[in-house]
């Protein structure tokens, strides 16, 4: 961030720790702002109530909260940044920074928005590009050792297959030995009535997640990946992916059929996070494909779901407990049919292949309705849509939601608005389907009603808004 010209600030102290993470800015005059924190923060002050002789137990309790940086605006409360709060700093090895008169305190902040959104942007990229160089290796002969392989690259640490006796199938990466070692001494927690789905160990200098292959009473093995550091949300996933790959690679002899749908579900995951070329090459190297063109997406919730994995024309997958197939729609009706006489099954309106996120909850919304078929477009608040000019209605949307558009980098506003509003306003919901924590989601809806200059708490806003999100293509989900 101090690498940014434009915001003029100046390294007084701790240049050394320069490189540690800023997870959120803060900005705070109180003599004592740390029970305000969580950690990580860049803590931004004029010092107006804070005195020379403050300098140093300010500083200590900063350290003390884990505070990431500070940053010392001049101009107002101090002309300059206070020596001792310049020597405090250096003593205890935090970066402070002087932040000029002409910049705002809201610019910083947008700063370090803008670049942890393009940092999450990046990781989540390398999280597909690595569970992409997975899934091919899964997919070689020898899919086994493959993985954990690749896997030990991707975390730079170790992994480690072993079959239900505990005994090592195979191994890679440097202290994989020493692992395989602490994890087998494990392995009884994992295998006792009322086990936990996995255990974390940690010890000096790594930190190790195991996890069984299968179901408990069919037991295919055992799985660890180890690292010097605890892993990241990011590296979790790549290691859940690693995991769910080995366990459809030992399910394959055994039932290649629902090993293949697992990857489907995979694919699937991949397609409504907008990676179609990824998705496209891991589903033809199973030897099927995608449907071209438009397809209506179908949410089922069946009786025999091995029955309807057969008798769906398109792409069919797994997904949270239904059956998801995505069908040309021109086949739409008919597949709508076969669906509904093994369950209950809802049906999105026709979907470009980048609205297949759009198209997934229009099929799961109509699933929630009464009867065996029901269709998005029958739903009441799609019908109320349809009475309206597509043109003015088009309109509306993009005049209303322009400026969360046009707001810099920050295209996810519109993404969290829609989650914000599917769940009821309710924080902790939203939050967990953006992947995000709560303070961050309400930071946002904080924004966007500024930028819109509405209530969000009000119930004719919401509507409003829920109908212009409604008539405007979503887009691709990245996280």
């Amino acid at each position: 961030m101090v690498g940014i010209t434009s915001l003029g600030l100046r390294v007084l102290a701790g240049v050394a720790a320069l490189d540690r993470p800023v997870r959120w800015v803060a900005v705070s005059e109180l003599e004592d702002p740390t029970p305000f924190l969580e950690g990580d923060e860049l803590v931004l002050t004029t010092g107006m109530r804070l005195t020379p002789q403050d300098a140093g137990p300010y500083v200590s309790r900063l350290v003390g909260r884990g505070v990431a940086g500070m940053g010392f605006g001049v101009g107002l409360g101090h002309d300059d940044v206070p020596p001792e709060f310049v020597a405090a700093a250096a003593e205890a090895g935090m970066p402070l920074v002087e932040v000029p008169r002409q910049t705002p305190f809201i610019a910083v902040g947008k700063a370090v928005s803008e670049l942890l959104a393009a940092e999450r942007y990046e990781e989540l990229s390398s999280a597909f590009a690595a569970q992409e160089r997975l899934t091919r290796a899964a997919l070689r002969p020898g899919g086994l050792a493959a993985v954990v392989d690749r896997l030990a690259r991707e975390i730079h640490g170790w992994a480690v297959l072993l079959g239900p006796d505990g005994e090592p199938l195979h191994a890679a990466g440097e202290g994989a030995a020493a692992g395989t070692a602490l994890v087998r001494a494990e392995l009884g927690r994992l295998r006792s009535p009322g086990a936990p789905a996995s255990l974390a160990l940690s010890a000096p200098g790594e930190h190790v997640v195991v996890r069984p292959l299968g179901e408990r009473h069919r037991l295919g093995g055992f799985f660890a990946a180890g690292a010097a550091g605890p892993f990241t949300p990011v590296g979790q996933t790549v290691v859940n992916t690693a995991g769910s790959l080995l366990a459809l690679s030992l399910a394959r002899g055994r039932d290649q059929l629902a090993a293949a749908r697992r990857v489907r579900a995979a694919v699937l995951e991949l397609l409504l996070a907008g990676e179609h070329e990824a998705a496209g090459r891991a589903i033809e190297a199973l030897g099927g494909g995608l449907p071209a063109g438009p397809v209506t997406v179908l949410a089922c919730e069946p009786h025999d779901a091995e029955a309807l994995y057969d008798a769906l024309p398109g792409f069919t997958a797994p997904w949270d407990g239904l059956v998801v197939a995505l069908v040309p729609a021109g086949e739409a009706e008919r597949a709508a049919g076969i669906a509904g006489t093994r369950g209950r099954v809802g049906v999105s309106a026709p979907v470009r292949q980048d609205e297949l996120a759009t198209g997934l909850d229009q099929a799961r919304l109509a699933l929630g309705s009464a009867g065996p078929v029901t269709r998005f477009a029958d739903l009441a608040g799609q019908g109320l849509l349809s009475l309206v000019d597509p043109g003015l209605l088009s309109g509306f949307a993009t005049s209303l939601l322009a400026p969360l558009r046009e707001y810099g980098s920050r295209a996810d506003l519109v993404e969290s608005l829609r989650a914000y509003l599917a769940c009821n306003g309710h924080w902790d919901a939203a939050a967990q389907r953006l992947g995000v924590h709560r303070h961050t989601l309400r930071y946002r809806m904080r924004r966007v009603g500024e930028l819109l200059g509405r209530d969000l708490d009000d119930p004719a806003v919401r509507a409003e808004l829920w109908v212009a999100l409604s008539a405007r293509p979503r887009a691709p989900l990245k996280r």
